[in-house]
């Protein structure tokens, strides 16, 4: 009796086999959190935020606030989409609070890529 099972575990493996697919994972598109220079907004408050936001050093936040303030704008981080849309809006919403007209802008990562093909 033994070999007839035998034959019948054999005999399924050999007419049926399972094949297992598996879903690749995207990584979520990302997204530049941009702040946008302004004749208002103190360089302090500028520094500030992006340290208690962005996690950015002393000296980090200076020199971007400095690239911000010559050339008009600055990429302070690379989000998900949700994290960045908390970000400009906690941001925005601090800057409301101090009368600060400070505006923040979302980019997708691939903007002005050039695509290979």
């Amino acid at each position: 009796m033994s070999e007839d099972r035998d034959k019948e575990i054999r005999r399924g493996a050999d007419e049926s086999t399972d094949v297992l697919v598996r879903k690749r994972l995207k990584r979520p598109k990302m997204f530049r959190v941009i702040f946008h220079n302004d004749d208002y907004t103190t360089r302090d408050f500028v520094v500030m935020v992006l340290m208690q936001y962005f996690h950015k050093s002393h000296s980090e936040a200076t020199t971007l606030m400095l690239q911000i303030h010559t050339q008009g704008k600055g990429i302070a981080g690379l989000y998900p989409r949700d994290i960045a849309e908390s970000k400009k809006m906690q941001v925005e919403s601090l800057a409301r609070e101090y009368e600060m007209p400070l505006r923040l802008t979302l980019e997708t990562e691939d903007v002005g890529k050039e695509e290979n093909g």
